[in-house]
């Protein structure tokens, strides 16, 4: 696997937790270590682009964080049709 910007990362946890998921689970499909989670998970929840769930003990992405994600993924393509030109 290539290295990955945080802004990629930041995106991979935000999808992962879309809709709702606990910590293994983003921590999986993420592909990140439980101390690189722990990291993200503190600074997306002080800006507000995740929140954990208390009684359910989930993290679900909320509506900046899916903002943010929708912005991200249109840079993404623009990306790719640039470097395939």
């Amino acid at each position: 696997m290539k290295n990955r910007s945080r802004t990629e990362i930041v995106g991979n946890i935000l999808d992962s937790a879309n809709g709702g998921a606990t910590k293994t689970k983003i921590m999986y499909r993420a592909f990140l270590s439980y101390g690189q989670l722990k990291e993200y998970l503190s600074i997306l929840i002080e800006n507000n682009l995740i929140e954990f769930l208390d009684g359910t003990q989930m993290f679900k992405t909320t509506e900046k964080g899916l903002n943010y994600l929708k912005k991200h993924n249109e840079m993404e393509e623009l990306l790719q049709t640039t470097t395939k030109e």
